[in-house]
């Protein structure tokens, strides 16, 4: 049987998931198996033996059955391929990323449109969009200018996406989420 280094350390993760049959497990008979043939029941000097023979390693797959369930394979390449498996999982997810818009109750129609154009864009990449209109000065006075510019802003982007968060007040700005109607 081939060295292994990280062999677990205490009992409680040496029950989770495959592992390598070390001493701390005390079973005298497993159930061997492998994946062009199936053993049936030996005793572990025997599993050795036939693990040795082969230049394989021996990796109990389940604990709690009675005898142990020991699978004849090189562990090296089953990590490789699990790990494997999961950075081609890492590749395929798709992560949303939140875009934020900020502007002026005050803003010009040219920059409004510009930032609607801008709104577009990050709702048809399938990214989340939050809108902030700040409140200068005197401006807090009338936050009814700053919603009439958020639901505008709303009515402007309705064909790429749809609000996730309506707009609200949050101190002395107005922060309104919309969420891309995009299915990837």
């Amino acid at each position: 049987m081939k060295p292994f280094q990280n062999q677990p350390s205490n009992s409680s993760s040496a029950s989770k998931g495959p592992q390598l049959l070390t001493d701390k497990i005390k079973a005298q008979e497993v159930r061997l198996v492998s994946d062009d043939e199936t053993f049936g029941v030996v005793s572990r000097a025997e599993a050795e033996r036939i693990a040795a023979e082969r230049g394989l390693d021996l990796i109990v797959m389940s604990l709690d059955s009675s005898p142990p369930v020991v699978r004849l394979m090189d562990f090296g390449k089953f990590k490789f391929e699990k790990e494997k498996k999961a950075r081609e999982a890492k590749k395929k997810q798709h992560t949303v990323d939140v875009k934020e818009i900020k502007m002026g109750v005050r803003i010009d129609t040219h920059d409004y449109e510009v930032k609607v154009k801008r709104g577009e864009g990050f709702l048809e990449h399938g990214h989340k969009l939050k809108l902030t209109i700040r409140l200068r000065g005197r401006e807090v006075q009338h936050p009814n200018l700053a919603f009439d510019l958020a639901n505008k802003f709303v009515v402007d982007l309705e064909n790429f996406g749809s609000v996730e968060a309506p707009p609200k007040m949050e101190g002395r700005q107005i922060i309104l989420v919309m969420s891309s109607s995009k299915k990837k």
